[in-house]
């Protein structure tokens, strides 16, 4: 029998004081994506639209994911399954080259969107918690009582390139996508999104976890309240406490100059995580 196992089974009884009933979100479905989006289509401020327009070319350098909007619906004649619609919206800001080799700041909203398919339980009761009653009920509000949750966990997304087109006439026009107002309102400036002569076309890495939850009751083993162990300073009030002896008292950061490492622990035994310890 492995270290681990003995240390679980030792967990199973050591401390435990009672059974108790927990609701909480179980996971009934998850997945991990890669993205790679290619020649995603910037639709830039009017400002940054005309400088484009009259530049020789273009480089993203850098993006921001601003916001992800999620909708979940039930899938047809799939009992249990359902869709999950995201959308990434992102800040781009880029360099146009202009005349005598000098560059001009850009920036424009780039959007993503994508659909996965995931499991989420079939139930019949339908959740309703307070709160709920206010201004903002409506008739989605009170369709989606029966919906699983989807969250979606994303990383800061990474610019892998970009280019300039040409936007000609022959072209399909594209459809404009929809932007929440809230979005709109971190530019300056109102977007283009039409009748421009050139695009900024990006290429974007992203990595992100898709999830579906369901409320739940849940039977968990107690081993006691979660009480603190530590007293709360005090740093502010009549300053009468030298500054830099609040200072002197925090501990420096060394993890954050450093990359994280999987270091062993000490003695698997003695946590009911078998990590809970760490070496140096």
């Amino acid at each position: 029998m492995s270290d681990t196992t003995q240390a679980a089974k030792a967990c199973d009884l050591r401390g435990i004081r009672e059974a108790v009933c927990v609701h909480t979100n179980k996971v009934t479905d998850s997945c991990l994506a890669k993205d790679c989006i290619e020649d995603l289509r910037v639709y830039l401020t009017v400002g940054s639209q005309q400088t484009l327009d009259c530049a020789t070319g273009a480089k993203a350098r850098y993006v921001e994911l601003l916001h992800v909007a999620v909708q979940v619906e039930s899938v047809p004649y799939s009992t249990g399954y359902f869709t999950v619609d995201v959308t990434f919206y992102y800040r781009v800001i880029s360099d146009a080259s202009v005349s005598a080799g000098s560059t001009n700041t850009v920036t424009g909203l780039a959007v993503f969107s994508k659909r996965l398919v995931l499991f989420g339980g079939d139930v019949s009761a339908r959740i309703f918690t307070s709160g709920t009653d206010g201004p903002g009920l409506c008739r989605q509000t009170l369709q989606s009582a029966s919906l699983p949750q989807a969250i979606v966990e994303t990383v800061d997304p990474i610019i892998l390139g970009s280019r300039v087109q040409e936007a000609c006439s022959c072209c399909k026009p594209d459809a404009a996508p929809v932007i929440p107002e809230a979005l709109l309102g971190c530019f300056e400036e109102p977007l283009v999104l039409t009748g421009e002569c050139k695009r900024l076309l990006v290429t974007i890495g992203q990595f992100s976890i898709a999830k579906l939850e369901r409320a739940a009751q849940l039977l968990i083993p107690s081993f006691d309240y979660c009480v603190p162990t530590k007293t709360c300073p005090s740093v502010s009030g009549s300053g009468a406490e030298n500054p830099c002896d609040v200072f002197s008292q925090i501990e420096f950061p060394m993890d954050a100059f450093f990359p994280s490492k999987n270091e062993p622990c000490i003695d698997p035994a003695d946590s009911c995580t078998n990590c809970s310890r760490k070496t140096g």
